[in-house]
């Protein structure tokens, strides 16, 4: 029989338009480097960080690889001496890329010695939650929320960042001109998320976005670029491969419709979100007969709260 969490989970529907099986294989797709887009939208997360008054003495780093390794470096440096953990669907590929190189060392003993990142478990709890890029990927974002949750302290925070619905906005409007389904799946407000985050037991959410211009001297680099971004998660996308008659159409349908800078370079739109909320002290419900897990009481009895 299902817990009342698990059965909610499974209750909860896809994301109209996402395609759950592609969405899966996208993040279990085998990688070594982080897309440079990632690594700049982490670097203005980090910044966020000098918002908290306390910084967490733990954290963990949600599917590193495609979040970022270059921003997993530099949290390591804003938060020297907390205690690094990592979940991703490919963990030896994640801990390995994520391994903090010895300090220099004229020891020989030390040169092999390398700190390793600690796997998180179900048991994991953690000051900080960092998950960037990847919940606009997620096929039931509520059931990953509500993950986070728990994996999130009391008094702990989770902070994140994803596309919103203006992101392509320039190529969905050449899609439809030409007829074709939407080269993308639908990405979710903000407004959207800051529900979420309050349903899935997070409180003072904080949502803001930005809206990022990308140029490029042709169509052919931008269709490049947007590949090594990520892929069409689209449930109505086609379901075989395209030929090069129907590619040439599209890098001319790009070049003709898709609108362009001063000086003369196509530009196209990404709308990046950005989130973080708390872990609230738990309430017990005053039920006639209620029901309290001790970590729950503990940190009920520790703020001091009845």
């Amino acid at each position: 029989m299902n817990t009342a969490p698990e059965a909610e989970a499974e209750a909860e529907t896809a994301v109209p338009g996402l395609d759950p099986q592609a969405a899966l294989r996208w993040r279990l797709y085998p990688r070594v480097d982080s897309p440079w887009l990632h690594e700049e939208v982490a670097s203005r997360m980090v910044e966020r960080l000098q918002w908290f008054r306390d910084k967490p003495v733990s954290w963990l780093h949600w599917e590193p690889v495609q979040g970022g390794l270059q921003a997993h470096k530099r949290l390591r440096a804003v938060l020297p001496g907390a205690q690094v953990h990592v979940a991703a669907a490919q963990m030896p590929q994640a801990l390995e890329a994520t391994r903090e190189s010895p300090a220099p060392s004229w020891n020989p003993k030390h040169w092999l010695r390398a700190k390793l990142p600690t796997p998180a478990g179900d048991d994991t709890r953690v000051g900080m939650v960092w998950a960037n890029m990847a919940l606009h990927t997620e096929a039931r974002p509520q059931a990953l929320l509500r993950r986070w949750h728990a994996a999130i302290e009391t008094n702990g925070f989770l902070m994140f960042s994803c596309l919103g619905p203006d992101t392509l906005r320039e190529l969905r409007a050449v899609y439809a001109r030409l007829g074709w389904p939407e080269p993308t799946h639908p990405f979710t407000d903000m407004h959207d998320w800051g529900d979420m985050l309050v349903h899935s037991g997070f409180a003072e959410p904080v949502m803001d976005m930005e809206r990022i211009s990308l140029s490029y001297s042709g169509a052919k680099p931008m269709l490049q670029d947007l590949r090594l971004l990520g892929r069409n998660l689209n449930a109505q996308r086609s379901p075989g491969l395209r030929s090069r008659a129907w590619q040439a159409r599209l890098c001319e349908a790009i070049e003709s419709d898709c609108p362009r800078s001063t000086d003369g370079r196509l530009l196209l739109t990404l709308e990046i979100i950005y989130g973080h909320a708390f872990k609230p002290i738990p309430r017990a419900k005053l039920d006639a007969t209620t029901a309290v897990s001790m970590d729950a009481m503990r940190a009920m009895l520790r703020s001091g709260r009845r």
